[in-house]
């Protein structure tokens, strides 16, 4: 199944979140209001030109995989790399303090504020509706939170895992993170997550907790002229 893993993105809009979705056979976007995210059949060779239509002007979208020049009708923002990590560890434990709370359209205000404050990847209005959120709550304020987004195959994605500045370094996110590879691996799935290169201490966080590397790959963010 590593095939899926090399272009779990695709394989999710073509498959699992196809409803949430627009684009064609070759190239997918989230529908707006969804993830700003990009995905492509075959990332050697992107078929930007078909997403045209569906992509309004100075739309932003995170892809990844695929490198060379941007093609006409799209201007590259930003190029980084990140890690693609997959879950070998063992099961863990449960933790009995701050309950996770699951998050709803109820939540979403919320949540789209902090992932914008914690520039926690590509989030939008209608990101919880992909798949299970859970969040951390000191009163009403939401300060913490982690979830599900893409699904390929056996594997799911944990995204989204950010904390408060006021609240960082009490194990909030990694609480949550742990929370849902248990759901996760109860159902039989994969646990994975993404990480940029640059964010070191996260990334040695996953290594610790139980993900290995799988890939590096490229991550672009490019917009529509």
């Amino acid at each position: 199944m590593s095939d899926v893993l090399d272009n779990p993105t695709w394989h999710t809009l073509a498959g699992t979140h196809a409803a949430f979705a627009q684009g064609t056979d070759r190239a997918r976007r989230y529908a707006p209001g969804f993830s700003p995210i990009l995905g492509f059949a075959d990332n050697a060779a992107p078929d930007l030109a078909a997403l045209l239509p569906h992509c309004a002007s100075g739309e932003h979208f995170y892809t990844a995989g695929w490198e060379g020049l941007v093609p006409a009708g799209w201007v590259l923002d930003d190029e980084s790399t990140m890690f693609r990590m997959v879950w070998d560890g063992e099961l863990p434990p449960e933790a009995g303090a701050d309950r996770p709370v699951p998050l709803g359209p109820q939540h979403a205000d919320q949540a789209m504020a902090l992932a914008t404050r914690m520039a926690s990847g590509p989030f939008g209005p209608r990101t919880l509706e992909l798949g299970h959120y859970l969040g951390v709550f000191d009163g009403d304020r939401l300060v913490a939170m982690a979830g599900e987004r893409l699904r390929a195959g056996p594997y799911c994605e944990i995204s989204a895992v950010c904390t408060d500045p006021d609240y960082q370094g009490r194990g909030l996110a990694r609480h949550l993170m742990l929370a849902l590879v248990r759901r996760q691996l109860a159902h039989g799935e994969t646990p994975f997550i993404h990480v940029m290169s640059a964010n070191t201490a996260a990334h040695r966080l996953y290594l610790r907790v139980g993900f290995h590397d799988f890939s590096q790959p490229v991550v672009r963010v490019i917009s529509r002229l």
